[in-house]
């Protein structure tokens, strides 16, 4: 099994949905996520939260933490959400940077828009790296 460590700053956005998508789309036996940030936020942004609840993923009690090097020493993949300089980066450890646009204080429509294309993202990684669950399909939409 896999773990795939999703990071940005604040862990209150992006990260967050990045490793919920994986951890519905992805066979649990193949990978599974975890989100952390550099700087964690006190509470996952509120318009994440209601947007993700509309596809049917509950993140109502996830809260941001800290990345760690014990929990960086886990993971199989590092994947950035678009932080630049200020991204994490952990010597030894594939990484992949995805440049998303940051949620915090959009309307909900964008907030849909970027929900929308971190689940494009976290279904091309599942499906590059074989890691679907047989007959699955596209739980959570």
């Amino acid at each position: 099994m896999k773990l795939v460590l999703f990071a940005c700053i604040h862990n209150a956005g992006r990260s967050q949905m990045a490793a919920a998508w994986l951890n519905a789309l992805a066979n649990p036996a193949a990978a599974r996520a975890v989100s952390a940030g550099t700087e964690p936020g006190q509470r996952v942004h509120p318009e994440v939260l209601a947007a993700m609840a509309e596809v049917g993923i509950d993140l109502s009690s996830a809260k941001p933490r800290k990345l760690t090097d014990e929990l960086a020493a886990e993971a199989a993949l590092l994947v950035t959400m678009g932080c630049g300089e200020t991204c994490p980066a952990v010597p030894g450890l594939r990484r992949e940077d995805w440049p998303l646009e940051d949620p915090k204080g959009k309307p909900i429509e964008r907030v849909r828009e970027i929900r929308d294309e971190v689940h494009a993202h976290v279904a091309a990684l599942v499906a590059r790296e074989g890691w679907g669950a047989p007959g699955q399909g596209e739980q959570a939409r």
